[in-house]
């Protein structure tokens, strides 16, 4: 029985394709998720949650392979400084565990997304399904319309 969650019933419901991949539940990168899915790694993408002076927190969706640029992501952003949060922190701010985090979870959530503009490279990407052990494959122009994402070159090789 495939996992249903609130994401799939979303997808399900603006009838965007996907496909839905099951781990087992634990937390794991966005490398290990790429290997055991056999999957490029420049296609698994990791959701980071980062925070600023005020406003709400950022969600930054970037390559498994890299890191938050934090000068990068604040410039574009116009901002002072941004900074990276806790596993706890992220945590607390989202309402979902870290391994889970998704920028689909949070949707009318307030949250900005910023999605690193090398996916505009790809036609599809993977990211976590909103649980722990749910991958998401969807394109990245259904991503974007769905989260309101805004591209910036945010990530920095690893």
């Amino acid at each position: 029985m495939p996992i249903v969650n609130n994401i799939t019933r979303l997808l399900d419901s603006r009838k965007i394709p996907y496909t839905a991949f099951e781990l087992s539940a634990e937390k794991r990168g966005a490398l290990e998720t790429s290997r055991l899915l056999g999957v490029d790694p420049e296609r698994v993408f990791k959701t980071i949650v980062v925070t600023r002076n005020f406003g709400k927190p950022i969600l930054v969706v970037i390559p498994g392979s890299c890191e938050v640029d934090l000068k990068a992501l604040a410039i574009f952003l116009g901002e002072k400084k941004v900074f990276l949060t806790t596993q706890a922190e992220a945590e607390k701010l989202t309402g979902l565990q870290a391994g889970g985090i998704s920028p689909l979870a949070l949707i009318n959530q307030g949250f900005v997304i910023v999605l690193d503009d090398t996916a505009l490279k790809l036609d599809q990407i993977h990211i976590s399904g909103g649980q722990l052990g749910l991958n998401i494959r969807l394109g990245v122009d259904d991503l974007t319309k769905l989260t309101r994402a805004r591209f910036g070159k945010i990530g920095k090789s690893i």
